[in-house]
């Protein structure tokens, strides 16, 4: 079965409203479609990459009672305070050598939170209505302990509030008559976001003690990379900033990939602009030539820098 480029949401800042409006928890996790053709069960994410072998427990066709089926939705992983962690989901998403996934079960419980149908029994349901979609998910998907259906709110005030206590990322609106637009995305689902996140690309460092303490992230803007901000905290561990001090000078160079300059760039280490990292923030400081406010590293991500560009 061919892999298909999810539908996605636009982002807003502001929650639509209306009784055609149903309201989701945006989980902070990886976006996975399961694909089963009747004999063949795969997983691919929203960049049409395979991630069957990352998580093999989701390879169980006990969950759908159809016979074919196309479902979308997130893995996600929860941290020690019981809140999805997008590091601790990266731990299982980014193996890359199968004899590691056994003990990153062990290490790392996943969840798939299902959130909507594409294909069942031969054919294909884009066409038709949020509505019907999520009624035939009702009909044939079995929750689990490691699958669970996504809850539709009629009170997108109420749960972003809820969202916001939790210190969760955010939610996202659907109107329940869209179609699933493969590879586009639209203003018929939103995405209101508690935070802001970003994936970055990495132009430079700065060291303490020959140890990297802090990137320079950037994002691409008609071509240029743009400084957007200095970040020295998040959910790295000391063998992980050790790991990335010793790649990042391994492509260390002279030249400043950054296409302006910021004073939180003195003392820095410039590198080639090719690897990225997924960055949280509380907003953006458009006074600043649009940099980060409170920046952490959550985790590093396989994303072509070309791709990491202002949404």
């Amino acid at each position: 079965m061919k892999p298909i480029i999810p539908f996605e949401p636009l982002r807003t800042d502001v929650i639509p409203i209306g009784e055609k409006w149903i309201y989701q928890v945006k989980w902070d996790g990886v976006r996975i479609l399961a694909y089963c053709d009747g004999s063949e069960f795969q997983l691919y994410n929203r960049k049409l990459n395979e991630r069957t072998m990352q998580f093999p427990e989701l390879i169980n066709r006990g969950y759908c009672r159809a016979s074919s089926f196309i479902l979308d939705g997130e893995v996600i992983a929860l941290a020690a305070d019981g809140k999805p962690s997008f590091h601790e989901v990266m731990r299982r998403d980014g193996i890359r050598r199968s004899e590691n996934v056994s003990i990153a079960q062990k290490e790392v419980s996943i969840t798939y939170m299902i959130f909507d149908i594409v294909y069942l029994n031969g054919q294909w349901l884009n066409n038709r209505p949020l509505s019907d979609r999520l009624e035939l998910l009702q009909e044939f998907v079995i929750p689990t302990p490691t699958v669970q259906l996504v809850a539709s709110h009629p009170d997108g005030e109420s749960l972003f509030r809820v969202v916001e206590q939790n210190g969760m990322e955010g939610i996202v609106c659907k109107d329940t008559h869209s179609t699933y637009e493969i590879g586009r995305k639209d203003g018929r689902w939103v995405k209101v976001k508690n935070y802001g996140d970003a994936v970055v690309v990495i132009g430079g460092f700065t060291l303490r003690d020959g140890v990297v303490n802090a990137i320079l992230a950037g994002l691409y803007h008609e071509g240029k990379l743009r400084f957007i901000g200095k970040v020295g905290t998040g959910k790295l561990t000391a063998e992980d900033w050790r790991t990335l001090t010793a790649t990042l000078q391994g492509i260390a160079t002279a030249e400043c990939p950054f296409a302006n300059r910021h004073p939180d760039m003195r003392g820095a280490y410039w590198c080639q602009p090719i690897l990225t990292v997924k960055v949280r923030f509380t907003e953006w400081r458009r006074h600043e030539g649009r940099t980060m406010r409170q920046p952490s590293i959550q985790a590093f991500v396989s994303v072509p820098p070309h791709e990491c560009v202002f949404e």
